[in-house]
């Protein structure tokens, strides 16, 4: 199995220990799974690898890292939304489901150590996964993180690091330490092997349902959920078992939207912003590394944009809550932003939203 480079094409085994190609561009998977088919899912495994025979997975260590992410249910919240409770996972957020294929990569190339940045979530998982296989594990997260996730981190025995400013910020510091001591960066955004976990999201969606809903609404930040979603119907698409793309609605914090910038003008490249406040932390992201790809799928596939009103996003919490679902602030911009869109375009039925992470990680 090999990666390929996204700008200069160079192609290099995946054991390689370059977080990126010396060109600069980020890896790609070279992998295309046989064609989806519900019979070749084992019944028998209760995690997200019953459909490792669609994943790039090597040998069977993912036996010993799965702590039983994934298999979330559905459920109706209304006549017009189904809620994906995606925040039913081992640390409480959808991350699990890429940090489980990533670290199990990790361990099947030998990796001992890692350091990885992160808003909180990605790096919890990370973390968690780390933990479980022995991984020695640095996380960097920005000023302003829920105290609870780094509470959760730091549970694992991972290192944390607090940087001040921005994400990127975050991001920066990280990379910084990658470049000069040469530690594995086991990124949500950098590695693909990821994306291969959040591709699952699809696929248990399409098992328990037996149909894709019509209207997919995905939050939008680095684009961990947004890549494996379109990945995932794009295989589904190519198997036929679905005949044709759903309606996909992006969703970004209206305090920092690089993507509907960049959309609305019409470019290829994310637009140049500077990220103010925001309750919607996951998403904040205002320097996107994966953002050419992410835009060549929107395009690709006409997929809607729409930012989620900040002074909306505690009224959606409290109205999700009033039913049962305590789902944290970032998860919440996004049911904020379908309510929007509604309001926008009319009533909008069939609608598949995802609880990315539970509340009681976000009360700050």
């Amino acid at each position: 199995m090999k990666y390929s480079c996204s700008k200069c094409g160079e192609s290099v085994d995946v054991t390689t220990r370059k977080a990126k190609c010396d060109c600069g561009g980020l890896w790609k998977l070279d992998y295309k799974p046989q064609k989806f088919d519900l019979s070749l899912v084992d019944q028998d495994t209760w995690s997200i690898f019953r459909y490792r025979a669609f994943m790039p997975l090597e040998g069977e260590q993912w036996r010993e890292i799965s702590l039983g992410e994934g298999m979330t249910p559905v459920i109706r919240f209304n006549e017009d939304v189904l809620l994906k409770m995606d925040y039913f996972m081992p640390t409480l957020s959808f991350k699990d489901r890429g940090a489980a294929v990533l670290i199990a990569h990790c361990k099947a190339i030998g990796v001992n150590s890692v350091v990885q940045d992160s808003s909180g979530n990605a790096g919890n998982s990370v973390a968690a996964y780390c933990a479980k296989t022995g991984i020695e594990c640095e996380i960097f997260v920005p000023e302003g993180t829920s105290s609870k996730k780094i509470d959760m981190i730091k549970s694992h025995n991972a290192r944390v690091n607090i940087v001040p400013g921005t994400r990127d910020n975050c991001a920066d510091a990280c990379r910084a330490k990658v470049d000069t001591e040469g530690k594995y960066y086991a990124n949500h955004v950098y590695n693909p092997f990821f994306y291969e976990g959040t591709k699952t999201y699809i696929y248990e969606v399409y098992e328990q349902l037996h149909r894709i809903p019509a209207n997919i609404f995905v939050p939008l930040g680095n684009g961990t959920l947004f890549i494996g979603v379109v990945k995932a119907l794009e295989e589904l698409l190519e198997s036929a078992v679905i005949d044709k793309m759903p309606h996909i609605v992006a969703v970004q914090s209206e305090n920092c939207d690089p993507f509907i910038k960049a959309v609305l003008a019409g470019e290829k490249h994310p637009a140049s912003v500077t990220p103010t406040s925001t309750m919607a932390e996951g998403i904040a992201i205002g320097v996107p590394m994966r953002g050419e790809e992410i835009l060549e799928y929107t395009y690709k596939y006409n997929i809607e944009m729409i930012a989620a009103p900040e002074n909306r996003i505690m009224e959606a919490r409290m109205a999700l809550a009033a039913k049962g679902v305590y789902c944290e602030h970032t998860t919440a911009a996004t049911y904020a932003a379908y309510l929007k869109y509604c309001e926008l375009n009319g009533k909008t039925s069939d609608c598949l939203i995802p609880m990315c992470g539970a509340g009681l990680k976000s009360d700050h």
